[in-house]
């Protein structure tokens, strides 16, 4: 009996074991389960962590993540309210807020990230290609340049308008639309945000070949501004010039005609002093001014002939030789 009794006691203990291990389970603090029996949610929400207990065998527990999760969307092609095509990218936070609707619509996170791929990129999708690209890529409380604004408006670009909405504008209202479609999945909607924005490949060539334009454009600005100062300078520079050489001439001219009036003074006191000598002294100074075999032909009445003649010695007539010595 004693060997039978022991065989039943092991059966009996190892049953227990499996039963107790069929039967228990543990919830984590990050987690929340639901028990499902045959297929079907009975009992309730079990949120509270530690060790539970269940019907062995015949229920198992569901697990679901009390934690926020991400939902990236796929890289997508959106054109903007001007026909502007880019290319965005998008992010979403998302957590399950009623286990058992969530279970009953998409069963597990794979097919809410499924049903998430379909609704955010449809939300996105209308609310970007309702907005111009300023609203896109700008923020609500972005500043505008007054002096930038000038600039661009002359060189015919958009006008730097401040967004009426923004880019975080948009992203509430996507927030907004796709929150009234996630009641029903047991779906919280935290946050919805574009993480990057850029032109297609075709577009982004134009927008290259336009900003090296523009460069350009503000290049050729600055030299024609620099050309036109340079001009301005070489001007004032010339006038200063032109001003100090008038200046200098005057200078001169006063300087001259002190010179010239002291000379005449001077000549005017000399001959004063001894005219005869005086005109001797013009006499020798004409005949330096007359080179080597030098013939001069004076008329008869002339002043400086009678001069000459009276000079001669007594008894010498005829033409006076004029030479480099009298």
């Amino acid at each position: 009996m004693k060997p039978l009794v022991l065989i039943l006691l092991g059966i009996g203990i190892l049953l227990a074991g499996v039963i107790l291990v069929g039967g228990l389970y543990v919830i984590d603090q990050a987690e929340q389960g639901i028990i499902v029996q045959f297929g079907e949610p009975v009992g309730a929400l079990v949120t509270r962590p530690g060790l539970h207990w269940k019907r062995p065998f015949i229920q198992e527990v569901r697990r679901f993540d009390k934690r926020l999760l991400a939902w990236d969307g796929d890289v997508s092609q959106i054109p903007t309210l001007g026909r502007e095509f880019i290319v965005v990218d998008t992010t979403a936070r998302w957590r399950i807020v009623d286990p058992l609707k969530f279970l009953r619509s998409v069963r597990d996170e794979q097919g809410a990230r499924t049903r998430l791929d379909d609704i955010l990129d449809s939300v996105v999708r209308d609310i970007v290609s309702g907005a111009d690209l300023e609203e896109v890529v700008r923020s609500a409380d972005w500043d505008v340049d007054p002096a930038k604004l000038q600039e661009e408006t002359a060189r015919g670009d958009v006008p730097l308008e401040k967004p009426k909405v923004g880019r975080e504008g948009l992203e509430q209202k996507m927030l907004t639309a796709a929150s009234r479609l996630m009641p029903e999945l047991g779906i919280e909607i935290v946050d919805v945000r574009i993480k990057r924005i850029n032109y297609i490949e075709s577009v982004r060539r134009q927008v290259e070949t336009r900003m090296i334009s523009e460069r350009q454009s503000i290049a050729a600005r600055f030299r024609s501004e620099g050309e036109g100062r340079s001009q301005e300078i070489l001007g004032e520079m010339e006038r200063k010039l032109r001003e100090i050489s008038s200046q200098a001439k005057r200078q001169a001219e006063e300087i001259r005609g002190k010179a010239d009036a002291e000379a005449t003074r001077v000549y005017g006191a000399a001959y004063g002093a001894d005219p005869e000598f005086f005109a001797f002294l013009r006499t020798l100074e004409s005949y330096r001014a007359m080179g080597k075999n030098t013939t001069l032909m004076i008329d008869a009445q002339a002043e400086f002939f009678r001069y000459l003649e009276s000079t001669q010695p007594a008894g010498v007539s005829g033409p006076v030789p004029v030479g480099n010595k009298p």
